[in-house]
């Protein structure tokens, strides 16, 4: 058994825009995440193409330790709590899928995503069965929503509802941006619908460690949409070009960072 859900965060910009602003906003992230000989390892980074679909794919490492609950570090052995991502992104579409060496085929979590130029309507966006569609249960998230933050993680320049671009004159988001998104057809935006699959096998733990996982990958994707938009000012103009150098440049200071100072980043909520 799997439990999967779809999470739907929709944001005032277009497809076109959030290619760029996902990647900035993921480069700087794992910046924010590591440190102290944890955080994010770059392996590769680099074009491919399989069977038609054509994209960058990338091959990271987790390294993990403090930022899993208690009760795993207590039954997991040293140097289990490393995780390697594989990512294929065609964008509008893209497929990660993150695995554990120590538990093998009895551990993955899957994201597959879509882009799209919407407000978050769409039904079965990636084409499930219908048997399984009808066990999806489908999470918005709403980037202005403070109450979907956990207190540990709010900032103030990190809230779209107080945030306003200079650059593009978007925001501060109020309770009812959605609705006056839908209304202004001048405004673009787009919707990433986030379809997660998680597998945990492991006797007695299953049913808590997958919904942990996913009200982690909540936390995850409420925290970086809501970055995203606050940074829009810093990535709106980048091209292409500009994202792959710094990428590039991301991978040598992770490299280093990792090496050196503190842990650094989100800790695990232990509940």
């Amino acid at each position: 058994m799997v439990l999967i859900k779809e999470y739907r965060v929709v944001l005032p910009c277009s497809v076109e825009e959030y290619q760029v602003g996902q990647l900035f906003s993921v480069a700087e992230a794992s910046k924010n995440e590591t440190g102290g000989g944890e955080g994010i390892e770059v392996l590769k980074n680099e074009p491919y193409e399989k069977d038609g679909e054509k994209g960058q794919y990338t091959h990271k490492i987790y390294h993990l330790k403090s930022k899993v609950p208690t009760f795993v570090k207590m039954i997991a052995p040293e140097g289990a709590l490393v995780f390697h991502e594989k990512a294929w992104n065609a964008y509008p579409y893209c497929r990660t899928i993150v695995t554990n060496e120590y538990m093998k085929d009895d551990f993955f979590i899957k994201i597959e995503t879509w882009h799209k130029p919407d407000l978050g309507t769409l039904e079965n966006v990636h084409g499930l069965d219908q048997p399984t569609w009808k066990s999806v249960e489908v999470v918005p998230i709403d980037i202005a929503d403070k109450e979907q933050v956990a207190p540990g993680d709010y900032k103030a320049e990190e809230d779209p509802a107080l945030f306003q671009s200079v650059k593009t004159g978007r925001g501060p988001l109020g309770p009812n941006w959605k609705k006056e998104l839908a209304a202004n057809t001048d405004c673009p935006r787009m919707c990433a619908y986030k379809l997660v699959t998680v597998k945990f096998k492991w006797w007695g733990l299953q049913n808590k460690i997958e919904n942990f996982i996913h009200k982690q990958e909540k936390r995850i994707f409420t925290n970086f949409h809501r970055q995203l938009f606050c940074w829009i000012d810093r990535w709106v103009e980048l091209t292409m070009e500009d994202i792959r150098r710094m990428e590039d440049e991301t991978q040598k200071e992770l490299e280093e960072m990792r090496r050196k100072g503190s842990v650094r980043g989100t800790k695990a909520a232990d509940d």
